[in-house]
């Protein structure tokens, strides 16, 4: 199965280890693979800023970059989710509406991928402990993804996965909130962490790098005892042997 690799802004700049867990993974059930190194962003950082034909632009070259044939898998779920559900609205009556109309719904995030198109729920993966899952809001509100990385993750031998009360609870990131409104960001970030602390987690797992980046900071500034790991980092684990 051919497999277009999108790698977002967050996850080439601080967290490239996951992007190469990912393709680990997808090699691993078999997929042939392909980067375009000439690939940048999907435009979706302008556009929460109010800057639409910015974006517009950015989500131009995305289109270009994208437009060959075959699934596009990205490791976590707000880019996926950005483009599905505003790229109609944003090419609108523009020269990209076709390929937009073409390109949007080949757009995965990665567990939704394994699950949905690939059918797999177990991939071999092997992480000792106790861990908890929160649904970043890409993931759950834009592309409607629950079960799917909680499906993998209970198939994962050796891990406990138990519920926090604040699974759904916005983490506070949302890109730049966090910076106009940091004592609020802070404020749910805490509350996240402490639900988390709760269960007797050793691990907060999730899809997405940008809420997995703003709750690790805020463990590392507290100094708790508990620890953030991306869904692709756990399930490239595998068992010895």
């Amino acid at each position: 199965m051919n497999v277009q690799l999108f790698i977002p802004c967050f996850v080439d700049q601080l967290y490239p280890d996951t992007a190469m867990n990912m393709v680990k993974v997808l090699e691993k059930l078999g997929c042939k693979l392909t980067y375009n190194p000439a690939q940048t962003c999907c435009g979706q950082a302008a556009y929460n800023a109010g800057y639409q034909q910015e974006a517009r632009a950015v989500g131009a070259k995305f289109l270009e970059d994208f437009k060959e044939d075959g699934y596009i898998v990205s490791p976590g779920g707000s880019c996926p989710g950005f483009i599905r559900n505003y790229y109609t609205s944003l090419f609108d009556n523009s020269p990209e509406h076709n390929t937009c109309k073409a390109v949007a719904p080949r757009v995965y995030e990665f567990t939704e991928f394994l699950t949905q198109v690939l059918n797999v729920t177990d991939v071999g993966a092997r992480l000792e402990g106790k861990a908890t899952y929160h649904d970043a809001c890409g993931a759950l509100r834009e592309c409607g993804i629950k079960e799917a990385p909680r499906k993998l993750l209970q198939n994962v031998k050796g891990l406990e996965l138990v519920e926090m009360k604040e699974a759904e609870t916005c983490c506070g990131f949302g890109g730049t909130f966090a910076v106009k409104f940091e004592p609020i960001s802070d404020g749910m970030a805490q509350t996240k962490v402490q639900s988390a602390l709760n269960t007797g987690a050793q691990y907060i797992i999730s899809t997405d790098v940008s809420c997995i980046m703003h709750l690790q900071g805020y463990i590392d500034k507290n100094k708790l005892n508990i620890k953030t790991l991306h869904i692709a980092d756990v399930l490239a684990n595998t068992e010895p042997g």
